[in-house]
């Protein structure tokens, strides 16, 4: 039974046995706080439900407990790319003739050892906390996500002519993604799950229910409340879209876990 529950049963039976009109009361003041506290209890969502989605085991590796979700990402794109080394078999010259003004990256695609720790019920921040300049979140093939903020000196909208024909680069040897991810959302679906930011909360593609999501739709962190095919009751969720900020805007909207390299 309901631990709530059967504090109200065993109330309800005092209350009635009790003589005293004081007492009597007093006793009901106390069950419908009980009732009170119980109805506004919030309800949590358990993230922990995704973790099969993170599909490139070779690179990334789920765990949870009672409290935390534990990523692993080596962060290896499991698709082709011309930042791969040479001799990799993914490696693929970039060939894209609609983009003359596509320049190189001076890194190249290596492992990494990124550990996310982010809540397996996550709850919406007092105090949103900003994104940081590296990675704020990973995706389910174990490449991280990034947000709209280029290195210092650099414009993030000249940064878009250095992406692979997979739309993403790396950042020293760090391969990551700033906007949306066409080798998932092409093989997953523009309305699927994408991967986390490290408050818990999911990131999906730029579809909902057959509509294409812009940043009108969202709000100041590029996210909203509905109803996913993961979460039917509805969940807080990150939506990509086609403009800036891509992913996320002014921060966190949940409480952060922890990243650690």
């Amino acid at each position: 039974m309901n631990f709530k529950i059967a504090v109200i049963a065993f109330s309800t039976f005092m209350l009635l046995a009790c003589g005293s009109d004081d007492a009597t009361e007093e006793m009901e003041d106390e069950i419908e706080d009980e009732i009170e506290d119980d109805e506004t209890e919030p309800d949590l969502i358990d993230i922990s439900t995704l973790a099969s989605k993170f599909y490139n085991t070779d690179a990334v590796s789920v765990t949870f407990d009672d409290t935390w979700v534990t990523i692993t990402s080596s962060n290896l794109p499991d698709h082709k790319s011309m930042y791969y080394p040479m001799d990799d078999p993914l490696y693929e010259p970039y060939n894209e003739p609609d983009n003359p003004d596509f320049k190189k990256n001076p890194g190249e695609i290596a492992s990494q050892n990124y550990v996310f720790k982010i809540p397996r019920y996550p709850t919406e921040a007092a105090v949103k906390e900003s994104t940081p300049m590296g990675p704020m979140g990973v995706s389910i093939n174990s490449i991280v996500f990034f947000n709209q903020e280029a290195a210092p000196g650099d414009d993030i909208l000249e940064e878009l002519n250095t992406f692979d024909q997979y739309e993403g680069h790396p950042a020293g040897d760090a391969y990551h993604y700033h906007i949306e991810p066409i080798w998932l959302t092409e093989n997953k679906g523009s309305d699927a799950f994408l991967g986390f930011l490290l408050d818990g909360f999911p990131v999906y593609g730029p579809m909902e229910n057959g509509k294409t999501i812009t940043n009108d739709d969202l709000d100041d962190y590029h996210g909203h409340t509905s109803a996913t095919a993961d979460f039917p009751d509805g969940i807080y969720h990150y939506h990509i879209t086609e403009d800036l900020p891509w992913i996320n805007g002014d921060g966190f909207y949940g409480e952060a876990g922890t990243i650690t390299q």
